[in-house]
């Protein structure tokens, strides 16, 4: 692990509501190497999802910039900050954000399908990336004959699709038991080996931050690196 591929500088972002201004994150500063696994935990509100979505390109600081891959993200006209996401970047939501219509190597494909990828590759990699994620009996099936579990690992192998260099993943197991929690974190850290691409995930459960490499707390709008041995 020695090549920065997405950081941070001065990230400050603030909502208004009319007179009202609500200031999220404090002049953030963050530095991400490709192969690393990162955890950022904090209580509800402390900013750890907007910082999330400011690293994916989701949304705009009011200050501060983000760089992915030596290119400076807001720098770049909206076109090109899309494409470099679908090409560099995967993400896992706490809800699976499957599409119910297609089948589950249809949603694994979706990312290469936007990148022009030919249908019949970009299934052929769906297949593989299920059957490494343990549904390879689930290829046909839509999001609802699925249960919670099989829908998030769905979900996993649609974001590693474009071998992108970083996953970003909020909350990704907020809505599964405990077993299938874990079960989850460890096909996660088992990818981040095999695949040597960098992991921020954000998380309410600090004992499951424990076996990240880098733990973060994120409070009042500030990040602080707590590493991995620190009590939290």
């Amino acid at each position: 692990m020695s090549d920065m591929i997405l950081s941070c500088r001065q990230l400050s972002k603030q909502y208004q509501d009319g007179s009202q201004i609500t200031p999220v994150l404090k002049q953030v500063d963050l530095s991400i190497v490709s192969g690393e696994a990162v955890a950022i935990v904090g209580s509800s509100g402390s900013g750890k999802s907007t910082l999330l979505h400011l690293l994916g390109g989701l949304d705009r600081p009011n200050s501060g910039e983000v760089i992915l891959d030596g290119q400076s993200l807001f720098s770049l006209p909206e076109r090109k900050i899309a494409r470099l996401r679908n090409q560099q970047l995967g993400f896992v939501y706490q809800f699976h954000h499957l599409l119910g219509e297609f089948t589950a190597e249809e949603n694994v494909a979706m990312p290469q399908f936007i990148a022009g990828v030919p249908r019949k590759q970009a299934l052929l990699q769906a297949r593989e990336l299920l059957e490494r994620v343990g549904l390879s009996h689930r290829l046909k099936n839509r999001p609802a004959e699925m249960s919670g579990g099989e829908r998030q690992r769905t979900a996993i192998a649609r974001a590693l699709v474009n071998h992108p260099k970083v996953i970003l993943a909020d909350e990704p197991t907020g809505n599964l038991d405990s077993q299938t929690t874990d079960a989850v974190y460890d096909l996660l850290l088992e990818l981040n080996q095999e695949r040597q691409m960098a992991f921020v995930v954000v998380t309410h459960d600090r004992q499951l931050a424990h076996r990240f490499d880098r733990i973060l707390t994120m409070a009042d709008g500030r990040l602080q690196d707590v590493g991995a041995e620190a009590s939290l």
